[in-house]
């Protein structure tokens, strides 16, 4: 067996420089030396036998050569986290715990009464849940922090291949939001031109602003902005004040109040689907395989789906 290139440990280093930006920071972390971190930076570039570091009188930076290799630094600080945390997970599977990596809307809503479900069934087992956005998700799959994750996408703009999909669990409209005053309220499916011309409250940043302007265009129109909310939250007071109409994931409303109307869009024009994720390589333990069961079982009730 041949032994590695280069020195893994000089191999993160690089990385950890790349992250703090300068070699003191980097040697801060580690508590080292600021000269220590630069002879082994020095003993990598004569392994590599290209220079990775320009050193300046104000600091450093990291030549192209330096940036590629930090990229590969960051797949195998990833891989070798996610060997400890595979290790960690064989050696707890007669232990009951399960650790899950899900987003907002679908913590907010879904997720509770599978808990519920399952702790019902299972009341000794440990159970933990961490809401993330959809790329940190990703990374705690590759990294194996958790054990099962729930992820979204949109037809236009499908999930990652790196991220394996073990069940569709919903598939989810995107829902028209008018204040209960508005002259449309009363339906219950409205074309998304017939509002055409009402002031738009969006998410500052978001998914959703995206998808507003993605079926917009397609209906022929341009969404005139008048907020931009910081969560779902705000988009909904907006809304219940009559400031403007929204479009949100259904789930990301499923609790809201008198004030704003739910209705849906002729065409369904933006469905996002829900999956569940598990790591094919990893053995399943039992508590990880009745969670899935849970899943399926309350993702398919009938409340979602309405």
């Amino acid at each position: 067996m041949s032994s590695a290139p280069y020195n893994v440990d000089r191999l993160l280093l690089l990385l950890l420089v790349f992250r703090t930006g300068s070699l003191s920071a980097a040697a801060d972390e580690l508590a080292l030396s600021t000269s220590a971190v630069s002879q082994q930076i020095s003993k990598l570039e004569r392994e590599v036998g290209l220079p990775l570091v320009v050193r300046h009188p104000k600091g450093m930076r990291l030549t192209d050569a330096g940036v590629k290799l930090s990229s590969y630094a960051a797949t195998i600080d990833n891989a070798l986290t996610a060997a400890r945390n595979d290790m960690s997970a064989f050696a707890q599977l007669d232990r009951g715990e399960v650790r899950i990596a899900t987003f907002p809307t679908f913590a907010a809503s879904v997720m509770p009464k599978i808990l519920q479900h399952f702790h019902e069934l299972h009341p000794d087992l440990d159970v933990t849940v961490k809401s993330y956005r959809l790329d940190r998700i990703q990374e705690a799959l590759e990294r194996r922090e958790v054990d099962l994750a729930t992820v979204w996408d949109y037809p236009w703009a499908p999930i990652d291949d790196q991220i394996p999909v073990t069940t569709t669990l919903l598939k989810e409209p995107t829902m028209l939001l008018l204040p209960s005053t508005h002259a449309l309220a009363r339906r219950r499916v409205v074309e998304l031109k017939e509002v055409a011309d009402n002031p738009w409250i969006t998410r500052s940043s978001h998914p959703v602003a995206s998808v507003l302007g993605r079926i917009c265009s397609d209906a022929g129109f341009a969404p005139r902005i008048v907020f931009e909310a910081n969560d779902y939250q705000e988009l909904l007071g907006m809304v219940a004040a009559g400031l403007g109409v929204a479009i949100a994931p259904r789930l990301a409303v499923h609790f809201h109040s008198p004030d704003v109307k739910v209705v849906s869009i002729r065409g369904n024009p933006a469905p996002r689907r829900i999956v569940l994720s598990q790591l094919p390589e990893r053995v399943p333990s039992p508590a990880v395989l009745s969670l899935v069961r849970a899943f399926r079982k309350i993702a398919s009730a009938k409340e979602w789906r309405t």
